[in-house]
Order: C-alpha cells, then structure tokens, then sequence
C-alpha cells in the first residue's frame, strides 16, 4: 500500500512561481517605480475624494505599470528554461 501513495504524490504537480509576478513584486519597490506609485495614489485619492469628477488616473497607472514591467522585463527571460 505505501507504494500507492508514493506514486500518487509523484502525480501531484508541484506548486509553480511565476517569474513574471515575483519580478514585478520586486520591481514595484524599485525607487523609480515608487515616485509613480505614489502619483497613482495621489490620484486615486484625489478622485475618490469628490462626488462628481472625470477625473480618472489612467495617465498614472499606465506610468507606474510601464516602469514596472520595464523593470520585469530585463530580468524576464534569464528565468525561462
């Protein structure tokens, strides 16, 4: 019986990490990234703080996000296989 269960924890696929996702947790705390991100909040607060606004912030997220997948992407490849 103990083989059975060894071949089923063989079966079981292991718990795969993103590349991708760890570089951008780590490229959001570069300091570069940091000055658009707190543009992005400054923003955000500034527009849910009204009523009635057309305000929207996407000039500020489509900043910090470039920067942080810039900052993914030099380091990207050198994780692929």
């Amino acid at each position: 019986m103990p083989t059975v269960k060894a071949e089923e924890a063989e079966d079981e696929p292991e718990d795969l990490v993103d590349p991708q996702e760890t570089l951008r947790d780590h490229c959001r705390e570069q300091k570069s990234c940091v000055a658009l991100k707190e543009k992005l909040d400054e923003c955000n607060d500034r527009v849910n703080s009204r009523s009635k606004t057309t305000e929207m912030c996407s000039e500020e997220l489509f900043d910090f996000m470039h920067c942080v997948d810039g900052c993914a992407a030099k380091r990207l490849f050198s994780f692929l296989k």
